[in-house]
């Protein structure tokens, strides 16, 4: 095949725009006089966007709050003194002087100190039979630990799974362990239904097929068992449409499912989320949510991304009452017929990944402060290690954040080519030239 045509195919690059979608404001136009205890699907409306990038489909804005039946009703009040107060079983507070900090809640007790020090976690039964990694609470910054969940900006890897060498379909380079080590804790992954078993593929499973839910996410599973101090995001992306009971078995499987976090009621408004304290003592560290067909009615922890989540279409005073994710990577999108693929232009991704510059995700993290009055809640990147400087993207959200970044970035060994290799380039034609000719006949 002539390379002409694969740098034609090439040519065509499209920055990936961030999502201005926020929330900030000082009044919560969500009530919490509802009785109802399960999903009320006549207050719910659909909404269509047809300018979605693929998957898409239709997702559900909520009229009126749902109260869930088995969620987790206690609520959290920050206070000027940093102390935060709950309805419910005690008081929750963070102490923190010199190098070590005291988590107290009516959940259990911790105390962590620094790396000469043990650290010991009453919170739960199984905290005390994992060898303990991290002593350092609340994502590496004691700083959040009275914050809101939904008042930090967090480093998502976008499509965390993909980490292929020689693959141009790759979005990482590190694996999740070396992620979830450096920083990042929200993991976005792609699901396909392939006879029942969800597998991690890039738009189609011919391309990259990284193995099965559960084998990724029992990986994710083990490194939450050894950092009982740290809270984890994962937003699955359920390509196919498939029931959402297809992904419950692979994260009760995993070991994920005794972590996870239940809301009180859809839509959570800006105000409504818990403090990283509140998460950690409770044992419940692990947040899930799904973009499509997400039923809490059935599943209340499995999150609808867009009740939670500034979904298009939703009115301006809804969207300050939401978080917000700004999706920050620049594409190659490759067409050839009915096919279509976006692979990352690793080209230029140090300056993609940058402080400052234009194109750079600082720049666009400061845009969208600026328009929306308080900064993203998730910054994705593609491969998140590269950038100005090694860290550079935990740079930018430690500024969003209002803290200092000190830590040494990034995990050493490399899994993935950074570039679009022949092999893989002609690999990603043969597949598009094979899709072109089967939807001809």
């Amino acid at each position: 095949m002539r390379w002409s045509l694969a740098l034609a195919l090439l040519a065509r690059v499209a920055l990936g725009e961030a999502r201005d979608h926020t929330s900030d404001t000082t009044s919560d136009p969500t009530s919490d006089d509802s009785s109802t205890t399960t999903i009320a699907w006549s207050d719910a409306s659909i909404i269509t966007d047809p300018s979605s990038v693929i998957p898409t489909g239709s997702y559900l804005v909520y009229g009126t709050t749902i109260n869930l039946s088995d969620g987790d009703q206690l609520t959290s009040t920050i206070t000027q003194n940093a102390s935060a107060s709950r309805t419910g079983n005690g008081t929750l507070y963070t102490s923190t002087h010199d190098s070590v900090t005291v988590l107290v809640g009516g959940a259990g007790t911790t105390t962590l100190g620094n790396s000469s020090m043990n650290a010991t976690a009453t919170t739960t039964a199984t905290a005390t039979h994992t060898p303990i990694v991290n002593t350092r609470p609340c994502n590496d910054y004691v700083q959040f630990c009275q914050r809101s969940y939904s008042n930090i900006t967090m480093v998502g890897a976008h499509n965390s799974p993909f980490v292929q060498k020689n693959n141009a379909a790759s979005n990482q380079v590190l694996d999740v362990t070396y992620q979830l080590d450096d920083g990042i804790r929200f993991l976005e992954l792609q699901a396909h239904d392939q006879n029942g078993t969800m597998y991690l593929c890039h738009t189609s499973c011919d391309i990259l097929n990284v193995g099965t839910l559960e084998a990724y996410l029992t990986k994710v599973a083990s490194w939450v068992k050894t950092h009982p101090y740290d809270v984890v995001t994962i937003l699955m992306t359920n390509f196919d449409y498939v029931s959402p009971s297809h992904f419950v078995e692979p994260v009760k499987n995993s070991g994920l499912y005794d972590y996870r976090y239940t809301p009180s009621k859809i839509p959570m408004a800006l105000h409504d989320w818990p403090v990283l304290a509140d998460l950690i003592l409770h044992q419940t560290r692990v947040l899930f949510f799904m973009d499509y067909q997400a039923n809490q009615t059935e599943y209340p922890w499995l999150m609808d991304e867009f009740s939670q989540i500034v979904p298009p279409g939703l009115s301006h005073k809804d969207a300050l009452n939401r978080m917000y994710m700004a999706n920050h990577n620049l594409n190659v999108d490759l067409s050839l017929g009915s096919f279509n693929i976006l692979i990352p232009n690793t080209a230029v991704i140090n300056e993609t990944n940058a402080v400052n510059g234009t194109g750079s995700l600082g720049a666009m993290a400061r845009e969208c402060t600026a328009m929306w009055h308080r900064p993203p809640n998730v910054l994705l990147v593609d491969y998140y290690n590269e950038g100005s400087f090694n860290g550079s993207v935990f740079e930018v959200a430690a500024q969003m954040n209002n803290v200092t970044y000190n830590r040494t970035c990034c995990g050493e060994e490399s899994a993935a080519g950074h570039g679009i290799s022949a092999v893989s380039l002609t690999s990603l034609l043969l597949i598009a030239l094979g899709t072109t000719l089967f939807s001809s006949f």
